[in-house]
């Protein structure tokens, strides 16, 4: 009899088992014990039937700053050629960032975005490809100039960096990661010379926490009413991505010498760059 008892309890489990896992479902199974509602209800925000807008001050003008400039801001794509270890050559493509200058077509980039590059490609917000020609570069301020020849251009606004203020909101627009229209936002961290490893300097570097990548090289630092301030250009980041401290050429810097690069090509060439922490 004592052995029959675990038999008896040992199939009864089993059974049970069967029946709530097996048997049941066809009916419902442990489902059919939750109780349903005959409607879903959920909280959902008010209709804005009144058309007042939902946005506050800085979300507007940051909506505002957006689409005054994002016509203007260019992806750079540039091709060139290396050797390999057996000195076969291997092509090797880039991009960063860029903005129009002028409606002749002109436009304003980092140098080591199209740095030995034998083409270069300027793809506008619209989606559509220019071939592009260097105009004129400044290695020594890590800047450079293309032309394209295309229709409709808004040229950006062109502000002053001499009164920047540290706290002052600034705005990033570019390609971070081939992300093409990306819009980041944050403030002006410090007013710095920025020493490079080679000995060459940025003077009054903008510093920005505003999130800066590798694509958003070239691409324009703008004040809150959407003037160009600065040209994004350096990170400082142990993992080659935003760590919160970006760097960006005043734009004064780059209008002391954009009339020499457009009329007289190298004139205002320098020396090479090398790495700060990350060119972009």
């Amino acid at each position: 009899m004592r052995l029959l008892r675990p038999v008896v309890l040992a199939l009864f489990l089993a059974g049970a088992f069967f029946y709530f896992t097996t048997y049941r479902p066809a009916s419902g199974g442990l489902a059919s014990w939750i109780s349903r509602p005959a409607k879903l209800e959920i909280t959902e925000a008010a209709s804005n039937s009144n058309n007042e807008n939902p946005l506050d001050a800085e979300e507007q003008n940051n909506i505002e700053v957006y689409r005054k400039n994002i016509a203007s801001v260019v992806n750079v794509k540039s091709r060139a050629v290396t050797f390999d270890f057996f000195y076969g050559l291997v092509p090797e493509e880039g991009q960063g960032s860029g903005f129009i200058i002028d409606k002749a077509g002109h436009v304003l980039t980092n140098y080591h975005v199209i740095a030995e590059a034998r083409q270069v490609e300027v793809v506008l917000h619209n989606r559509k490809s220019y071939k592009a020609t260097i105009v004129g570069t400044d290695r020594s301020h890590d800047l450079a100039v293309l032309l394209i020849k295309a229709p409709d251009l808004q040229p950006m606004t062109l502000g002053d960096s001499t009164h920047l203020q540290v706290g002052q909101k600034v705005y990033a627009i570019g390609n971070p990661f081939g992300l093409a229209g990306t819009l980041t936002r944050g403030i002006v961290s410090s007013i710095r010379s920025v020493q490079e490893p080679d000995g060459t300097a940025i003077d009054e570097a903008i510093q920005t926490d505003a999130a800066i990548n590798p694509g958003n090289s070239g691409g324009p630092l703008l004040n809150w009413h959407g003037e160009v301030i600065g040209i994004n250009t350096l990170i400082a980041s142990n993992v080659g991505q935003s760590a919160g401290i970006g760097f960006a050429i005043p734009i004064n810097t780059a209008k002391a010498v954009l009339n020499d690069l457009v009329t007289r090509p190298g004139a205002a060439s320098g020396a090479g760059r090398s790495h700060y922490s990350h060119q972009l």
